[in-house]
């Protein structure tokens, strides 16, 4: 007989429904504090090795308790005494906690280390409280130069509760602000409160998986007889977008046209504004007569208020995931939400609102299974950063939307920004623009915020091996203060990043790229191979502007000093890199590479973010002489477009082999004898090569954009990964993923638009990828 089939598919985003396990994060260089009742097991954890670990206990009359966990006090363990004692507004909000339960932080007592700061990836120690306890854990570190890579990385926690909830359904987080009002919404019921002009409404998914329809009403329209509501097809119209998000399309609308709400943060980023909130009809459809429903709900919710009761809601469905296919229809799936995860939403005038809990338990819409949502009233006071979230991997904890140790600099110049990989850059710049930008580097010289960039040390007798079977490139010729460009595999030989290698020492690295997933897969193959190496995080400590045109060498001239042990600037090769200080032997510490983004001589600058702003203003007070223009990432594409240089998602994929990328120059085949990750797939690819990446010359004026097809006649051959207009060229190009039979120079093509066959711009393959410059004699002047 054959057993019942299960669905059992991995879901690692759900683990905080555990009802006996949470797990919390310790930044570096900071702190977290837990509660432990008496039986609770305690797990702390150093991802990433090569980190201390710090903890201080208190009994519930606060007084130190180490005891009740097996520990005791270090008499050099003084960081988390010192943190608390910094004066910053996270450390008095820490101390404030502390104080209301009797701990004396004008006199804390010295903490227990854990281990030292020789930790292998991964190490990890268990203890258990004896009674109960409040708990401070700190990951120890603080500011290091830019040419150090000793540097603090996070710590995890891991708490099992002896006693656990009875429900699957996880603790509140805790709030972000001073909270005006706050209440859970049950599934299957809705309910109305008032929201004054300038406060903020959290809208929470407790449990994961749970969508929440909101409406709201000008509350002084309501006081004068008119329903005035929130209108998401005048949203989606004014703002070109599906559905708003902080940053730049952040506003949903009312039906007079008046911006109501203000997304200020969103940790998921998928919603619907496409349907009605669910009806009685929906239901009836389906054959599930007299089903709770949220329009029902809402209109019952705001009737107090006056308002007319509907059928069927137009409303803001929150966490509900569903979008619209290649063939026009409505689909929905279970929804991207994990536990925890919010909406907040800045009130832009008095409102009454409404949210519901969904009762919709017969499709995925809850994920089979409706829970809470829980919703927050903070104050008008407050001041909440603007930010999406990001995640490394699915069960990794949410990082929000980031601002540079630059971020001061060009925000002074724009309001004009994007979230790129959890960062706040610049698209543009007022008063400049994106030709503007593009002429000035390509004639002077331009600076850029790239701090996005990920950064990896990796560091230990085994780096260099690890390297040599992680990246394509032969790492065993880079030279210490040389950097190379290579590519990052995976075993099928699809891509999983590009990006430079540096080398700092024998046995020291610096891996720079775009994916933050980099440094998990470094350290996943590392501790496959048993390797004796640390990959270490460093984004948050390294920040880098690039500085690029054909003035770049005179401005840096100037500012960058640098001992005899280094070249100086004006002597740097490409691709090296030298560390200086700023002006003189005083100065803050820098490291500059030779390398850039635009096809032109240039180099980057990489210093700590609280240097950031003073080699900032120093490379505006000598660049303005030079006709200095900040560059943002809309002229920033173009101009590596021109010079052929890729782009992580467009140019390439986990889909895309470096070959189809264009970038086969950085595998060596014949010449690097060593195996490494991919190597065998790469070699089936090349020996029979389906695609090629080309450069295309269009006919006329009408610009191609990523996606579109390319044929020959009514048959598809390629497809557009990157397309500009060249502004020095005068003529429309792109980057093309082409069959190999069609990329001899000179052959004609169409360019699909429409639905590709209604119409077509004729194209020609030209001679080279590259469409500026193609000897790369500018950026090697």
């Amino acid at each position: 007989m054959n057993l019942p089939v299960i669905s059992r598919p991995f879901e690692p985003a759900l683990f905080a429904r555990e009802p006996s396990l949470e797990r919390h994060r310790v930044a570096p260089g900071g702190l977290t504090v837990i509660a432990l009742d008496a039986g609770d097991r305690l797990s702390v954890s150093d991802i990433e090795g090569d980190q201390r670990a710090e903890l201080l206990a208190f009994d519930e009359q606060g007084r130190e308790a180490l005891a009740a966990l097996g520990l005791s006090a270090d008499p050099a363990a003084d960081f988390i005494a010192r943190q608390l004692n910094l004066g910053s507004l996270d450390a008095l909000h820490v101390r404030l906690g502390l104080s209301r339960r009797g701990v004396d932080c004008q006199h804390l007592p010295r903490a227990a280390q854990l281990w030292d700061e020789h930790s292998p990836a991964g190490f990890s120690r268990q203890l258990q409280a004896t009674a109960p306890l409040l708990v401070i854990v700190a990951a120890p570190g603080g500011q290091s130069a830019v040419d150090s890579q000793r540097r603090a990385s996070e710590l995890r926690l891991l708490i099992t509760r002896a006693n656990p909830r009875s429900i699957l359904t996880p603790a509140l987080p805790a709030p972000l602000g001073e909270v005006i009002d706050e209440f859970t919404i049950s599934p299957g019921t809705a309910r109305d409160y008032t929201v004054a002009a300038g406060q903020y409404i959290q809208v929470l998914d407790v449990a994961g998986r749970q969508c929440s329809d909101f409406i709201a009403f000008n509350r002084r329209g309501l006081d004068n007889g008119r329903e005035i509501d929130l209108d998401p097809t005048v949203t989606r119209t004014l703002n070109g977008n599906a559905y708003p998000g902080p940053g730049l399309f952040s506003k949903f609308f009312d039906r007079d046209l008046q911006p109501m709400l203000e997304v200020v943060r969103d940790t998921v980023g998928r919603h619907d504004t496409f349907a009605l909130a669910c009806s009685a009809r929906y239901y009836e459809s389906q054959g599930y007569f007299g089903h709770a429903n949220c329009s029902d709900n809402l209109s019952a919710a705001v009737a107090a208020h006056g308002v007319t009761p509907r059928r069927g809601w137009p409303a803001i469905n929150f966490f509900f995931n569903t979008g619209i296919d290649a063939h026009q229809h409505l689909t929905l799936d279970e929804p991207w939400s994990r536990p925890g995860d919010y909406v907040l939403l800045r009130a832009m005038t008095d409102l009454v609102c409404a949210s519901s809990s969904c009762p919709d338990d017969i499709d995925p819409a809850n994920g089979w299974q409706p829970t809470d949502i829980h919703i927050r009233v903070y104050s008008a006071q407050e001041r909440f950063s603007i930010a999406m979230a990001t995640r490394k991997t699915p069960d990794a904890d949410p990082v929000l939307t980031r601002q540079s140790g630059f971020h001061p600099g060009t925000s002074a110049l724009t309001g004009q920004f994007i979230d790129y990989r959890g960062w706040w850059l610049a698209s543009h710049y007022n008063g400049y623009g994106a030709i503007e930008e593009y002429h000035g580097c390509r004639e002077r010289v331009a600076v850029i915020d790239l701090s996005a960039l990920r950064k990896f040390e990796v560091l230990g007798p085994d780096a260099e091996a690890l390297l040599n079977y992680c990246l394509t490139r032969d790492v065993r010729k880079l030279a210490v203060g040389q950097v190379v460009y290579s590519a990052m595999c995976y075993e099928h030989g699809g891509m999983l990043d590009d990006g430079t290698l540096l080398r700092l020492g024998p046995d020291a690295f610096r891996w720079i790229c775009g994916e933050d997933y980099a440094g998990v897969w470094l350290r996943e193959q590392a501790e496959k191979l048993g390797m004796k190496v640390w990959i270490k995080s460093a984004s948050e400590q390294i920040h880098n502007i690039a500085v690029q045109g054909p003035k770049s060498r005179e401005l840096l001239s100037q500012m960058i000093w640098t001992p005899g042990t280094q070249p100086a600037l004006a002597d740097l090769g490409w691709f090296r890199f030298l560390t200086g200080r700023l002006d003189d032997y005083n100065g803050c510490p820098l490291m500059v590479s030779r390398t850039g983004y635009t096809g032109e001589l240039g180099y980057e600058i990489w210093c700590h973010p609280d240097d950031a702003m003073q080699v900032w203003q120093r490379v505006w007070q000598l660049g303005e002489p030079l006709g200095l223009v900040p560059l943002g990432l809309d002229a920033l594409d173009t101009l590596r477009i021109e010079a052929g240089l890729i782009f992580a998602g467009y140019d390439f994929s986990d889909q895309t082999d470096p070959y189809e990328a264009g970038i086969g120059f950085c595998v060596p085949l014949k010449s690097k004898q060593d195996d490494f990750i991919g190597r065998a797939a790469l070699l089936r690819r090349n020996a029979s090569p389906q695609h090629k990446l080309v450069g295309l010359q269009l006919d006329g004026n009408e610009q191609a954009h990523h996606g579109d097809c390319v044929h020959d006649g009514r048959a598809q051959i390629g497809v557009i990964t990157s397309a500009t207009r060249s502004p020095l060229l005068g003529k429309n190009i792109a980057l093309c993923r082409l069959d190999v039979g069609y990329c001899e120079p000179g052959t004609r093509v169409e360019i699909g638009k429409l639905d590709g066959q209604q119409k077509r711009i004729g194209a020609t393959v030209a001679d080279s990828t590259i469409a500026y410059d193609p000897d790369k004699s500018r950026v090697r002047s």
